[in-house]
């Protein structure tokens, strides 16, 4: 074989073994493909984890722990701003009652004498000119009298109050005895639209919850705090046993309203900083659920998504559950 033959078979060689190697190279996976595909399976498995976030107890195990379920209660929230509000004394309004009735009586009846006068007049019963003149007078000043009890009222009690629309009467009476509340609410500015709210919600400052509100729709505007920059109004508060001069927490609604259920306080627990609570989807399989905690209602928290409405929330014993759940409870457990 001569040396021309030789280099031939060399060459060859060489790129058969070339070829192999590359074919080689692509079958087998790189190490970042590789570790792609480890953190893939890894994502999906904790997805699949916090999916399944919860525990699942025998019927003795519920029993022993106390848990108890009740259904998620449908609910309305709206937006609330926030002020302070302060019981007015009925004192100082049976005195501007007191004040503005005696002033429409005076009125009448020098109104009603000055009238009688002026029909006599040129009869043989007619009064002399200078008696008319006095009555005149006196009807004069009362009418005068009333204006300026009147518009002292509208400046204690605001200018357009609601017993200007016809229920003087009852309205007046009720809130000068002490029987209906007069509730004056300051909120800070800019925390309400223009126009006046719709309703008010007060309650006592306790540190007690929940605590007991009141509600009232009679609202209108009152004049601007001195001593509080913001906007100030009027309710009506019936059926209230809040002390005068006692101050409160008040709320009026801003914004539209939300459909959900409330979550009862006693049913939420914390962990890894959020709040939960346990909805029981099956006999014995309680799943753990995240909530917002950011629309605290009477009784527990507004939610409007991850719970629905007829749903058994766990309103006792959620506690033991996220301990059983982590694997923190005792051994007595």
């Amino acid at each position: 074989m001569n040396r021309s033959s030789v280099a031939c078979l060399l060459t060859s060689a060489l790129a058969a073994l070339w070829l192999l190697a590359a074919c080689a190279k692509d079958t087998v996976p790189s190490k970042s493909a590789a570790a792609g595909t480890s953190a893939t399976k890894e994502s999906t498995d904790a997805a699949k984890d916090s999916e399944r976030l919860g525990v699942t107890l025998t019927a003795a195990q519920i029993e022993k722990l106390g848990v108890t379920t009740d259904p998620a209660a449908t609910a309305e929230y709206t937006e609330q701003a926030a002020g302070y509000g302060l019981i007015a004394s009925h004192e100082s309004i049976a005195q501007a009652v007191s004040e503005l009735e005696t002033a429409e009586a005076s009125a009448r009846f020098s109104q009603s004498a000055l009238t009688r006068a002026q029909r006599l007049a040129g009869t043989p019963g007619a009064m002399s000119a200078d008696a008319e003149d006095s009555i005149a007078q006196k009807a004069a000043v009362d009418r005068v009298a009333l204006t300026l009890t009147t518009q002292r009222l509208s400046a204690l009690f605001g200018m357009n109050p609601p017993w200007n629309r016809g229920e003087n009467g009852a309205m007046l009476e009720r809130l000068a005895s002490g029987r209906s509340k007069l509730l004056r609410a300051t909120f800070p500015l800019d925390t309400l639209d223009a126009g006046i709210p719709r309703s008010l919600r007060a309650q006592r400052i306790s540190a007690k919850k929940p605590a007991k509100d009141w509600r009232s729709t009679i609202v209108w505007q009152a004049p601007a705090d001195s001593g509080i920059p913001g906007r100030s109004f009027f309710a009506l508060l019936d059926n209230s046993d809040a002390q005068e001069g006692e101050r409160l927490q008040v709320w009026a609604p801003i914004g539209a309203s939300l459909q959900g259920v409330v979550v009862p306080a006693p049913a939420v627990v914390m962990s890894d900083g959020k709040f939960w609570c346990y909805v029981e989807h099956d006999a014995g399989i309680f799943a753990r659920v995240e909530i917002d905690a950011g629309r605290p209602v009477s009784g527990g928290y507004f939610v409007s998504d991850g719970v629905k409405a007829g749903e058994k929330i766990v309103s006792s014993a959620a506690g033991q559950l996220l301990a059983k759940e982590l694997g923190t409870e005792s051994e007595s457990d």
